[in-house]
């Protein structure tokens, strides 16, 4: 497998640089070239922009001084950025260009000097809050059966060329991405496939990337603690529905931001816009936009997309409850609207869409069946729920928390959730952060107090994996849900290794030497 390695690019000069991104130059730029930029100041090579943006805590000028000790050929920052590095120096040794917000410039920047990676390549963007992940792993399935070479960037894990590595981000900072674009190009790549974030959009970590594809899933409460709104976070979903970011579009309509979205998107795209209706019916459409309905089985694994313009795929997808039918729709729906017909899809998917999925409803035993979902929310959970419950001949025992430092007020939703569509809770921490793990737990449990569903708190996440796993019968379901393919757990400020899976399959074990001790006794 290829080792990935920050790409460079020709050397670029400062001027040029200066004059396309409007930036002021303190020193004198010269001659002065660059061949890549970091704003990471502990990857700084020779011949490198460093880039010094203000921090939540600190400003990124704060490093720069060990940036130009390292080889950092200039320096790319805003006014504040520039004084303090002055006073830091005295004598500016190399040049620094000086911009309002050096965040917003960073990608552009990143682009110029790696040759505009993205123009070469197919792209592909998914947004909203449940099913990104899964609808960005099954949109590469489908190019990569088609006979393309794409690529993944999202929450789970960068995949490039043949190159994998953990994701430490759902979308990497501007100049980490385009080094990965040109890292797949490179590579023979031909399309990208990522999640964007609504953190993401509103720090324009994607720019200027103007995706082939942008696709929408849905919008429910999460992740407040940023936005502060409902109102604002849909604004962040919805900028990346504007000419500056997408030529095409697919947005699922099942849902009312869904709608909203469509009305206000469908005339400011020059390309196509498409409508996508799975649970419920296409609504009055824009003028120029094409309607796609999905219809799913009696068993919701096949399905069938019918278009206002006289198209038609029948597919399938493996993947458990009709939310995943809504993501292999959504994935199809974004391809073929990138140019591929029907007829295309069905003869590279004669078994449907059926991507692995890591940590996203991922079965790791069968009796009892006991299932990891990365469900963090009050819709991703009752999806979840509901399509394990239509399955299970038993108990449904499902074990979550809430994480700490996030949107506090879905917490008593979240239990309400569970109480109401599990048979047994276990409520255990998530990722406390540096909240008070035993706050969190009581918002979540004060949620299920409407019902009479049995409740059981254990703090300590592998414990509770352990006593929800000896529980059950061979015919229960044990949803773990909150954590999916995460390995790290943060407790106040400091990580430990915790994997649902690894606690799960230990837990299975234990349980099979316990039964077995039992029946030889």
């Amino acid at each position: 497998m290829t080792e990935y390695t920050r790409q460079t690019g020709s050397p670029t000069q400062l001027a040029v640089i200066a004059e396309t991104i409007g930036a002021t130059v303190a020193g004198h730029a010269g001659d002065a070239t660059v061949e890549s930029v970091t704003a990471d100041s502990r990857k700084v090579r020779p011949g490198d922009l460093f880039v010094a943006t203000p921090g939540e805590k600190v400003h990124g000028a704060a490093f720069a001084a060990s940036a130009i000790e390292a080889g950092a050929s200039a320096v790319l920052t805003d006014e504040e950025g520039r004084e303090m590095l002055a006073e830091a120096v005295h004598e500016l040794p190399v040049p620094v260009l000086v911009v309002d917000e050096p965040r917003a410039v960073m990608g552009a920047v990143a682009a110029m000097i790696l040759g505009e990676p993205a123009a070469g390549l197919g792209s592909y963007a998914i947004t909203g809050t449940n099913g990104k992940t899964t609808t960005a792993y099954m949109v590469e399935s489908v190019l990569r059966a088609l006979g393309r070479k794409p690529g993944l960037i999202g929450t789970v894990e960068i995949r490039l060329a043949d190159m994998s590595v953990p994701a430490h981000l759902t979308t990497p900072m501007p100049d980490e991405l385009q080094s990965y674009l040109a890292f797949h190009r490179r590579g023979g790549g031909t399309d990208i496939v990522m999640e964007t974030s609504s953190h993401a959009l509103v720090q324009g970590r994607s720019d200027p990337l103007a995706f082939t594809v942008a696709g929408f899933t849905n919008l429910t409460q999460d992740h407040l603690d940023f936005h502060g709104t409902m109102e604002r976070y849909y604004e962040a979903k919805a900028s990346l529905f504007t000419e500056e970011r997408a030529r095409n579009a697919v947005v699922t309509v099942d849902d009312e931001w869904g709608r909203r979205l469509l009305g206000e998107c469908a005339p400011r795209l020059r390309g196509a816009v498409a409508a996508l209706a799975v649970k419920t019916e296409l609504p009055e459409l824009p003028d120029g936009v094409v309607g796609w309905k999905a219809n799913a089985d009696d068993n919701g694994s096949s399905f069938v997309l019918e278009s206002t313009d006289g198209r038609r795929l029948a597919t399938s997808t493996s993947l458990p409850g009709d939310f995943n039918v809504a993501n292999a729709a959504l994935a199809a729906v974004m391809v073929m609207t990138s140019g591929y017909a029907p007829a295309d899809l069905e003869r590279a998917l004669p078994e449907g869409i059926n991507p692995a999925v890591p940590g996203r409803m991922e079965v790791l035993n069968a009796r009892p069946r006991v299932i990891v979902d990365f469900a963090h929310n009050t819709e991703a959970l009752v999806n979840a729920m509901k399509a394990l419950r239509a399955s299970t001949d038993g108990r449904l025992i499902v074990l979550t928390g809430s994480a700490g430092d996030r949107d506090k007020g879905k917490r008593p939703a979240m239990g309400a959730a569970v109480a109401r569509y599990g048979d047994l809770v276990y409520i255990t921490d998530d990722d406390p952060h540096e909240e008070d793990p035993s706050v969190i737990r009581a918002a979540v449990i004060e949620g299920t107090k409407e019902f009479d569903t049995p409740v059981i708190e254990i703090a300590d996440r592998s414990q509770a994996i352990d006593a929800a796993i000896a529980d059950a019968s061979e015919r229960d379901t044990i949803l773990l849900a909150g954590r999916g393919h995460e390995t790290v757990q943060e407790v106040a400020g400091v990580p430990i290794e915790l994997d649902d899976r690894v606690e799960a399959r230990r837990a299975l074990r234990k349980r099979a030497c316990v039964r077995d001790g039992e029946e030889k006794a």
